[in-house]
């Protein structure tokens, strides 16, 4: 392995697809034993980008490397140190799921005995012991996940590629996949992890970059990230149009956010006590009955909605 902290290092990284500038010099580094959330919208470059560092496609311009190995000039010890699950269960339908675990510890060059004692070891790790011997196409989509994921762990690979690992999963799928997720990296694994979900990456991962237009628009931690928004919010929903105009007027003065069509109004608070204390002075005076009241801080939804622009679809 590469010296040095960084398990993952890009630099002015750059690829076109004909005319299409999809890339156009991201940079990041990821730290050995921590997790980097890739987000932005559809067309951002994300996938692309895990395609690259994944050695699946080459870049045009940059520098990109994984454990000090560069992805074009030492494709093959790049591929030794990862593993990567996409976005569909990459795993043969027609074997059992300790027969796909054991194939590709074979393709490793695993012994045909460590491959399935390896096997063993995960499926009790992911919870498919019991369905070990019946055929993946039998198993529910959570399942299937959970086994394309250990299918990507077998060789035990220090760094892995999550390319929207929960992608059509339920919530207690989901949820699932969080913990062994929040596992591997206990256990040092490095993860670079794409998704759709923003409560996934605040959840679980160390740092975030938002790209946006094949750019990098904003990094740091989600607390860092959902600082820059500023004041937290008072969202007001009332019952019919007579009690929110009543509010709307009494609230004249206060920068608003306003929704008649949803009845609500949003108040940027930055001293909750005093802030919403007031607000709901003025309204008892107004007499503008509430019908429900939340204060909410920012969310990455909202460092997401403000950073990225209206791009046109693209190639993801």
């Amino acid at each position: 392995m590469g010296a040095g902290k960084l398990a993952i290092e890009v630099e002015n990284l750059t690829k076109s697809y004909g005319k299409t500038e999809v890339l156009k010099g991201v940079s990041f580094k990821v730290e050995r034993g921590t997790m980097l959330a890739l987000l932005g919208p559809n067309g951002a470059g994300k996938t692309t980008t895990v395609r690259i560092l994944s050695t699946l496609l080459s870049r045009d311009g940059g520098k990109v490397t994984v454990e000090g190995f560069d992805t074009a000039k030492d494709a093959d010890k790049v591929r030794s140190v990862i593993g990567l699950t996409g976005q569909s269960a990459a795993v043969d339908e027609l074997l059992t799921g300790r027969e796909n675990l054991v194939m590709m510890g074979r393709l490793y060059r695993l012994t045909r005995q460590s491959a399935k004692k390896r096997a063993n070891e995960l499926l009790a790790d992911f919870d498919l012991l019991t369905s070990a011997d019946r055929p993946a196409k039998t198993y529910s989509g959570g399942m299937r996940r959970r086994l394309d994921l250990a299918v990507s762990l077998i060789a035990a690979p220090p760094i892995i590629f999550l390319d929207e690992p929960t992608t059509g999963l339920d919530p207690r799928s989901r949820i699932a996949m969080w913990e062994i997720i929040r596992k591997l990296m206990k256990g040092g694994t490095t993860i670079l992890l794409t998704t759709q979900y923003l409560e996934e990456a605040d959840q679980l991962a160390d740092n975030i970059v938002l790209i946006d237009g094949g750019k990098v628009a904003a990094e740091g931690t989600a607390k860092q990230l959902k600082n820059q928004m500023g004041s937290d919010r008072l969202e007001l929903v009332f019952s019919n149009k007579k009690p929110y105009r009543a509010a709307k007027n009494a609230l004249t003065g206060m920068q608003l956010n306003e929704n008649e069509a949803q009845l609500t109004l949003v108040v940027p608070v930055d001293n909750p006590n005093d802030d919403v204390r007031a607000v709901l002075e003025k309204l008892n005076a107004a007499k503008a009955s509430v019908d429900s009241l939340a204060l909410h801080k920012p969310t990455l939804d909202d460092v997401f909605l403000s950073i990225t622009s209206k791009q046109g679809k693209g190639v993801e």
